[in-house]
């Protein structure tokens, strides 16, 4: 083999390395260019991550929308997550304010974070929280429980071909992760 064609296949390697660095650093990057896309666009049910500003509106008393709550909890999370009611009908406009009940049934301190999704996606746009306890870590004792607020309205704006909206929380046992230790120092300063 010649030196002009060893120079040839250095230059190939180069390139092909170069490609599957570049591919890797596109896959890596599609993962928040996705979430900030859903953030934005209100698309794959995908809820604002910080409060609304409630500012009174007009209330669509002529207009009903059924809103579900549901919950599900992760298998390694030692807690019982139930919404208070499992359906309401409310006002688009209209202030609601509800509760999940979350019981720690481990003999630890548990930390838990939950994450909300609406469905149908689309309607995720017009779901806006002014108060949720997704918007910040849980801790609980052994054997404590809480009762985790939310308030949150739908816009009037929501399209007329939608009249049930479901909230769905997860709740992920994030506990492993060091932030029992950094918030018990936090307490301890």
């Amino acid at each position: 083999m010649g030196a002009h064609q060893a120079d040839s296949n250095r230059k190939l390697i180069g390139w092909l390395v170069a490609g599957a660095i570049g591919m890797f650093g596109f896959g890596f990057a599609l993962v928040p260019l996705y979430d900030v896309l859903c953030e934005q666009l209100g698309i794959n049910g995908k809820t604002q991550s910080t409060a609304a500003v409630y500012k009174p509106l007009a209330v669509d008393t002529s207009r009903t929308v059924t809103v579900e709550f549901m919950s599900h909890i992760q298998t390694d999370m030692p807690w019982q997550f139930v919404p208070e009611v499992k359906r309401m009908e409310v006002h688009p406009g209209e202030l609601v304010r509800t509760n999940f009940n979350a019981k720690n049934l481990s003999l630890a301190q548990t930390l838990g974070q939950a994450i909300p999704s609406v469905s149908p996606g689309q309607g995720a746009a017009y779901f806006h929280k002014t108060e949720c306890f997704c918007f910040n870590q849980q801790l609980l004792e052994a054997n404590a429980d809480a009762q985790l607020p939310l308030i949150f309205y739908v816009d009037p704006d929501l399209p007329e071909s939608i009249s049930t909206l479901t909230l769905s929380y997860t709740l992920y046992n994030i506990t492993d992760r060091g932030y029992v230790g950094a918030i018990e120092q936090g307490a301890a300063k």
